[in-house]
């Protein structure tokens, strides 16, 4: 592209974002009760437009089909009756939260007679770049518009029919309250210097979320100038302790690996504690394979289950997102959480144990956004914690750290109330 063709691209994107901007002034200014009710008709407006959105998905997916895309990307991008309704309870399940916007964290008075308060305020411009997951769409707009923020939303070219089957049917329900339709915008131009270009708005972007694959990611850190939450990957590791219940281990490790194995709370390593490793590995295996997963394990995994796979590094660092699970035998706890530390990506991590003791010094010693006791990897997720929904998990640690919902898009600021107080004194006044 020519520098002129670029600087067209770059102007015309510049208008789009400060139209989304000026847009989310009305929604910044709405009251709890009114974002309620219209989260409450983007929900409508998602079921009623369910036929117009489930045929653009069709469309996509039989593109993406056509394309040869993997069956991991296939299942992130399918839609069906029963996903769009979980969209749909979700957008509900956030217009129950809490509304963050204008809460006061903390209140004091000091000596002097000023009363300080630290109150939540909309982040105001949040850009939301995506890939493949339609259902994101959906979420960032109900999350951002619950917050107070407006979203630009730039979709992956693979999920377009789609993102703008969903954002038509939200942003008529943001009309039919008379708000302006600008507040959720879907950017239709989805080339690099378009993406480029947004990323260096900084004096009308206030922060860029990515969600998708690792590409993806470090391309939107390597270009931006805004602010960036991200999350590049998701390694997330069971340890399995020699105190640990065998039938919730086998459980947990079911559940995390094969119900959704394309998702980045799914599990990718299974540790397993050398004294129990005899009795659990091999019924492990069978259940795994049982369920179509290859297993990889290191050497005395593969003494004790018979056609393993041998594991390398590049195995224990991978995001398999697909039938695949990479197994070690450690000593103890120390060494569990020593190859989580040097193969983690501080997403999830999980530990089946009976022993308190245990668990709270995994709990305690390992840098990630989600610990699980005792509990699936598969619940961390913004929805599952009690968010109604996530506009993506934070590995960074930023403002956020963890599955992002709508007080992730909110931060503190200070307002302070005097009676005429000065800090150095009374001036004189002719």
């Amino acid at each position: 592209m020519n520098a002129r063709a670029a600087g067209d691209v770059g102007d015309a994107i510049r208008a789009i974002a400060i139209a989304c901007r000026d847009a989310g002034a009305a929604v910044a200014a709405l009251s709890t009760s009114t974002k309620r009710s219209v989260l409450e008709s983007m929900a409508r407006s998602l079921e009623a437009h369910a036929d117009t959105i489930l045929a653009a998905n069709a469309r996509d997916v039989d593109a993406a089909t056509a394309r040869g895309q993997t069956a991991a990307l296939i299942d992130r991008l399918r839609l069906d009756a029963p996903r769009l309704a979980a969209v749909a309870a979700g957008m509900r399940a956030v217009a129950q939260q809490a509304d963050p916007v204008g809460r006061i964290t903390h209140r004091e008075t000091r000596a002097n007679g000023l009363d300080i308060e630290r109150v939540r305020i909309p982040l105001g411009l949040v850009v939301m770049i995506y890939e493949a997951r339609p259902n994101v769409t959906a979420d960032a707009a109900a999350l951002c518009f619950h917050s107070g923020n407006a979203v630009l939303l730039r979709g992956g070219s693979e999920a377009f029919e789609s993102n703008r089957a969903i954002a038509a049917a939200l942003r008529a329900a943001l009309v039919e309250h008379g708000l302006p339709a600008g507040a959720i915008t879907l950017m239709e131009d989805l080339s690099r210097e378009a993406m480029i270009a947004v990323l260096q708005l900084t004096d009308i972007v206030d922060l860029a979320i990515p969600r998708g694959g690792e590409g993806l990611i470090r391309f939107v850190a390597e270009h931006a100038r805004v602010p960036v939450i991200k999350h590049y990957r998701g390694v997330c590791h069971l340890y399995v302790d020699a105190q640990a219940d065998p039938d919730v281990a086998l459980r947990l490790l079911i559940d995390g690996k094969t119900t959704r194995p394309a998702v980045c709370n799914a599990l990718e390593t299974l540790l397993v504690h050398a004294d129990v490793a005899a009795t659990f590995l091999p019924r492990a295996a069978h259940a795994l394979r049982q369920r179509g997963v290859e297993l990889r394990g290191c050497r005395r995994s593969r003494e004790l289950v018979a056609g393993m796979t041998a594991a390398t590094d590049a195995d224990y660092a991978a995001e398999f997102l697909d039938l695949i699970i990479a197994v070690r035998i450690v000593a103890d706890a120390d060494e569990a959480m020593e190859h989580i530390r040097r193969f983690g990506s501080d997403h999830t991590e999980v530990i089946a144990t009976r022993d308190d003791s245990v668990a709270q010094r995994f709990v305690q010693s390992l840098r990630c956004a989600v610990v699980m006791v005792n509990a699936s990897s598969r619940f961390s997720d913004g929805g599952e914690l009690g968010l109604g929904a996530e506009i993506g998990i934070s590995t960074t640690r930023l403002h956020a750290y963890g599955p992002m919902g709508s007080e992730s898009l909110t931060i503190e600021r200070y307002v302070v109330r005097g009676t005429g107080q000065t800090r150095h004194g009374t001036p004189s006044i002719d």
